[in-house]
């Protein structure tokens, strides 16, 4: 399974990056930065907006190899922010996806959005780096993680003022996540193991999650009929990546999906 091959890569990186940096090294620049943080949270709660799009900065993926060849990320950014994204998420996984902490700082600089830093969390001292590079929330995948871990790693991140969306496939991992007091699910309606996407995954497991608690939907959505659909199910979220980073025009099509 390729969630698999991506973790065992990022346990490589991981101890690279403990022999580079320590948590106390993360701490002081933590203290020292200067960068403005926005609630995630809140802005997914923004009842104003028709819908609340978290859009993701992605150039590359393992199902689709290189998506944005242009990749002007700034650029990016910034049209996702005019056409009234509620928040974005910037890849900062390497290998696999193309992505960079450098990235998420350089955009942090230029928007007034709250930022996710999607990567593979496996270990308390990215969490530490997240926050140091000025990420707003965290991603936490349930599929990734025991259950201790990840409500050690829920606890952390709330207590350096990270928001954390928890990221589930299928029932048992929504259950996990009620369990260790997730506050904002996830569901991917993308299947691990065959890549298959479908937005059946978040019909089927809506049901689960309860009206408090913020649900986002990911992968698979490309258009008006797709956000229609996942309105019906009174989602509080969606996050896009493919579909809109790759239009001539991304501010024009967050419009039009938040139109819809």
């Amino acid at each position: 399974m390729i969630l698999d091959q991506i973790i065992a890569d990022r346990k490589i990186a991981v101890e690279t990056l403990k022999q580079a940096m320590t948590i106390n090294d993360f701490e002081e620049q933590i203290q020292a930065s200067a960068i403005k943080h926005y609630s995630f949270k809140e802005a997914l709660r923004n009842k104003e907006k028709p819908l609340n799009i978290i859009a993701e900065v992605k150039k590359a993926s393992p199902s689709k190899g290189l998506i944005c060849n242009d990749f002007r990320y700034i650029e990016i950014a910034k049209a996702y922010e005019e056409g009234g994204a509620a928040a974005l998420s910037v890849l900062t996984e390497s290998k696999y996806f193309q992505g960079s902490n450098q990235y998420l700082t350089e955009i942090k600089q230029v928007v007034n959005l709250p930022v996710l830093r999607k990567d593979f969390i496996i270990d308390p001292i990215q969490i530490y780096e997240a926050k140091a590079i000025g990420a707003d929330a965290l991603l936490l995948i349930v599929a990734a993680l025991t259950e201790k871990e990840l409500q050690a790693y829920l606890e952390l991140a709330t207590k350096l003022g990270l928001d954390a969306l928890v990221e589930t496939h299928n029932e048992e991992e929504v259950k996990i996540a009620l369990e260790i007091g997730a506050e904002i699910i996830g569901v991917n309606n993308r299947d691990l193991q065959t890549f298959n996407v479908t937005l059946e995954t978040s019909e089927r497991l809506r049901k689960l999650i309860p009206q408090d608690k913020i649900f986002v939907s990911e992968s698979g959505i490309h258009t008006e009929e797709d956000i229609r659909r996942l309105k019906s199910l009174k989602v509080d979220a969606v996050l896009i990546g493919e579909s809109i980073v790759k239009q001539k025009d991304p501010s024009k099509k967050i419009k039009n999906l938040i139109i819809a």
